[in-house]
């Protein structure tokens, strides 16, 4: 009974430890106080202020710049990572497909700063310029292999013979492609595209490697840049809070969408 009790007062601790940060950021992001911590009375203020423009001008490009990349690099790598996870599956030698498997899990298990070095030292080697399109390949490069994880399971409970079949009725590999395997690895790649979608938006560690110095900035770097500075723009919360809300809806989402998948 006591180690029931100790067990779950630690499992209580560790989460609010998690999460008050995140509570006190939501709490102050109604008061219009530019200094987190200073409560001045209830506000929409700064909510206003997001949402009618009176922000920053480097911070909305920063936002634009921020979810343009994730859906490109999020589309991009849904696609690619689709594919690779269908020839994966379709692979005849077991042990190729157990060591293409593994080099697929390399990038997940690999530490964010590893990965953006080796890409930062891959661009800087073949002399590619640093800008919006190295953030872009950096960011479809990690998201594919997350990508191809949410997929194998949905091919994996396939009918393998209706490739076969769509074959014999006379569809051309492409059509039995578009009009049969995708259909039923959709709620796969829909995941597979959230996933991604949520993991490019709060990438940091390869975005500053991969970024240059031509004045582009994510979300992240910003927040990076203007917390050296001594202090974080007040928008800053209301806009910490949306997009935490948003992500916890999103994984409510994937959640009901892999017990439905589990039930079916």
């Amino acid at each position: 009974m006591m180690n029931r009790i100790l067990a779950k007062g630690y499992l209580w601790f560790l989460l609010a430890l998690l999460y008050s940060p995140i509570l006190i950021i939501m709490i102050f992001s109604f008061t219009e106080a530019k200094v987190l911590g200073n409560w001045t009375g209830f506000s929409l203020k700064l909510y206003s202020s997001l949402f009618s423009g009176g922000m920053h001008h480097s911070l909305v490009s920063a936002i634009v710049n921020t979810f343009l990349i994730a859906f490109i690099a999020a589309s991009v790598s849904t696609m690619l990572g689709s594919i690779a996870a269908i020839g994966i599956f379709n692979m005849r030698n077991p042990y190729s497909k157990s060591i293409i498997n593994f080099t697929n899990n390399i990038p997940i298990m690999n530490p964010d700063i590893i990965t953006g070095v080796s890409l930062f030292l891959l661009f800087v080697s073949f002399g590619i310029s640093q800008g919006f399109t190295t953030v872009v390949l950096a960011h479809i490069a990690f998201c594919t292999p997350y990508v191809v994880l949410s997929v194998m399971p949905r091919l994996k409970k396939m009918n393998p013979n209706i490739y076969e079949a769509a074959l014999d009725l006379g569809a051309t590999p492409f059509q039995a492609l578009r009009k049969v395997i995708f259909p039923e690895i959709l709620p796969g790649m829909i995941s597979g595209f959230i996933l991604a979608f949520t993991l490019s938006i709060d990438d940091f560690a390869v975005t500053i490697f991969t970024i240059g110095n031509q004045g582009l900035e994510t979300l992240s770097t910003f927040i990076y840049a203007d917390a050296r500075k001594g202090g974080l723009t007040p928008e800053l919360r209301p806009l910490s809070t949306i997009i935490f809300v948003t992500v916890l809806v999103l994984l409510i989402i994937i959640n009901k969408r892999a017990e439905k998948q589990k039930k079916e």
